[in-house]
């Protein structure tokens, strides 16, 4: 099969130094409300981890949380990614907006959230997802559908609706310590803006080329 020839052309609109904020976390938020509307799951992000001896991973996440501290997601610690993420407590995040022909990639330093906060995004969740959290080993072989459904029903029995957060589960941030906004430029001539800071305060910005 040959897929050399799938291509489209990209046709956004210029991202320039003198549009752009000086702060790319309210460049980010600024590009995230222009597309939350857009896109079926605007929050949906890569996350890419890697092992203690050097193997990277990549999957997609939903992000949940963002502040001045960070980009914030949930999930099982003792899953492949927590694993990673407390071996080696570096992420690398990327959103791609295809609908406004948009990417942002996101590095940073990664910590675990504290147990309030996670507490508190928990309950939010629908009950299903709360036994599905609480049942599921994540990252870890079952034997079959069956079983993973079964464990769930030995939760729901067990709970009903009073599941609470088990300790194996809750949140990540990665706080970032550099940006690159991507926009999708005819002739592939691509606008690409990068924000670093060693100290996660102050930014400087330059262009890279596509």
């Amino acid at each position: 099969m040959s897929i050399g020839g799938h291509r489209r052309d990209y046709l956004g609109t210029a991202l320039l130094e003198s549009e752009a904020s000086a702060d790319p976390l309210e460049q980010f938020l600024e590009w995230f409300r222009a597309v939350e509307t857009l896109e079926e799951e605007p929050t949906a992000m890569t996350l890419a981890s890697v092992s203690a001896d050097g193997q990277p991973s990549a999957r997609m996440v939903l992000l949940k949380g963002i502040d001045a501290r960070g980009f914030t997601f949930f999930t099982n610690y003792d899953s492949r990614k927590g694993g990673e993420l407390a071996a080696n407590p570096r992420a690398s995040l990327l959103f791609y907006w295809r609908a406004v022909e948009r990417q942002v990639r996101v590095e940073g330093r990664v910590e675990r959230v504290g147990d309030d906060e996670s507490d508190a995004y928990f309950m939010t969740r629908p009950i299903e997802a709360r036994w599905s959290a609480y049942a599921s080993p994540q990252s870890r072989p079952v034997h079959g559908r069956t079983d993973l459904e079964g464990l769930v029903d030995d939760v729901r029995q067990r709970f009903g609706d009073s599941v609470a957060r088990p300790a194996w589960w809750g949140g990540f941030r990665v706080r970032p310590h550099a940006y690159e906004f991507w926009q999708g430029r005819p002739n592939r001539l691509h606008d690409r803006l990068r924000y670093e800071s060693p100290d996660g305060t102050s930014w400087r910005r330059l262009r890279l080329a596509p």
